[in-house]
């Protein structure tokens, strides 16, 4: 039964079908022809949608778009500048520094290179940063919003695992960290050995007037991650904080967005939460196919292979997060994998938030990665650079989220210990 279903979807997907209809349509086919009962699918759909954490992904979203349309982001990115800018690659640690910083606010990847992307190469390449490497680095930094929390597709993950959302999202911020020092590191010694970035002159009063004008800005993601790991709020109570605060501060203090601004978001946001929602009220119902057809105790049964090396799980689990990231769509993937491979790795000792992490991570290279990446055409677009050409740049950055990946299946510590002095 989830082979036929797994067919069935594929096909439907390479045929142009949208994900969710596509999955839809296969487990409606693999119910019929296997004479299970179809109200299976209404209620599951239901079911899945009924939670008060899920309200939060909405929310995340207008609040990018808030930044976006506000002014937030730009003036986040004029306060790192403001601060490193003038350092030999230093424009490309505040573009790191800035994409962690708003997707501590937004949770989203596409949000970050939208609002943030045509700044950051725009910046880099007047500073004499080749288009490509520009282009590249914004790229991946974009992928950290899927990381750091709070992340929209860790927020789905945890909820669909019945795992504790904000234990999760405190579980993103070790290989945030992780991923943001080692792209520091590399963009500081490629800096240095190709002479890229020209150095600026350091203006203290300039300087001091862009981070005073980002600070209502820099607030948000301060705000709203306190208030959460502290227990004041829930994630989705946080949520509705970064829309407030970011209403206020674009609306009231940088005066950019106005009432029609408002509607014309809340509508945009709807639309694109939706499209995510949906895709995940589609998936619990052909999660109720894998488990009938015992899909979970198949894959534990081949994983034994391993002799119970946790290690070597992750790392066999990290390839097909790897590839199926690359050839979908990373909230339907991840709502498919986590009933089937999750028992699986549990079973061989891993930790349940360190299996939620390892997939968030491994599916965002999907995020930036040929043939389906959305970050990857979204890139290409804004820096008009051919597909080909950026993949090439980008194939170092690859390689450090590869390392990255490999670190964090070596050592939940790094997952770990923010859950135990966050939560």
């Amino acid at each position: 039964m989830s082979l036929s279903l797994l067919v069935i979807f594929l096909i439907l997907a390479v045929l142009g079908v949208p994900l969710s209809v596509s999955l839809g349509l296969s487990t409606l086919t693999v119910l019929w022809w296997f004479e299970l009962p179809i109200s299976m699918i209404t209620q599951r759909m239901a079911t899945s949608i009924n939670s008060f954490l899920l309200i939060a992904v909405p929310l995340f979203i207008m609040a990018g778009m808030i930044m976006e349309r506000g002014g937030l982001s730009e003036r986040i990115f004029d306060a790192a500048q403001a601060m490193m800018g003038r350092f030999r690659g230093g424009l490309g640690q505040v573009n790191i520094a800035s994409s962690f910083v708003f997707g501590g606010i937004s949770g989203s990847s596409v949000a970050d290179i939208a609002s943030l992307g045509p700044i950051t190469i725009r910046s880099m390449t007047s500073r004499g940063y080749p288009l490509p490497y520009a282009a590249a680095l914004t790229l991946i930094t974009a992928t950290l919003a899927t990381l750091v929390p709070p992340s929209i597709l860790i927020i789905i993950a945890a909820a669909a695992a019945g795992q504790s959302v904000g234990g999760a999202l405190a579980g993103g911020l070790g290989p945030g960290i992780l991923l943001a020092t080692a792209l520091g590191f590399y963009n500081y010694w490629i800096s240095r050995k190709n002479g890229y970035g020209a150095k600026m002159a350091f203006n203290p009063r300039a300087s001091a007037r862009a981070v005073f004008r980002a600070l209502p800005s820099v607030g948000a993601p301060v705000i709203i991650l306190t208030g959460m790991f502290s227990g004041i709020v829930t994630p989705t109570e946080a949520a509705g904080l970064a829309v407030l605060y970011t209403l206020l501060v674009a609306g009231l203090v940088h005066r950019e967005i106005g009432f029609r601004d408002v509607l014309q978001l809340a509508i945009q946001a709807g639309r694109t939460a939706g499209a995510v929602l949906l895709i995940l009220m589609v998936a619990s119902a052909a999660t109720y196919i894998f488990t009938i057809d015992q899909l979970p105790r198949k894959a534990s049964s081949m994983l034994s292979l391993f002799d119970g090396s946790g290690f070597m799980v992750l790392l066999f689990m990290g390839l097909i997060f790897l590839i199926v990231g690359m050839l979908m769509d990373i909230v339907a993937a991840a709502l498919m994998l986590i009933p089937v491979l999750m028992p699986a790795a549990v079973q061989a000792g891993v930790d349940p938030m360190h299996f939620l992490i390892f997939m968030t991570a491994a599916l965002a290279v999907g995020l930036a990665s040929p043939p389906v990446g959305t970050c990857l055409f979204a890139t290409a677009y804004i820096s008009r650079l051919p597909l080909q050409v950026l993949i090439r740049a980008a194939l170092p950055f690859y390689a450090i989220n590869i390392c990255v990946l490999v670190a964090v299946a070596a050592f939940p510590q790094i997952v770990l210990w923010p859950i135990w002095l966050l939560t």
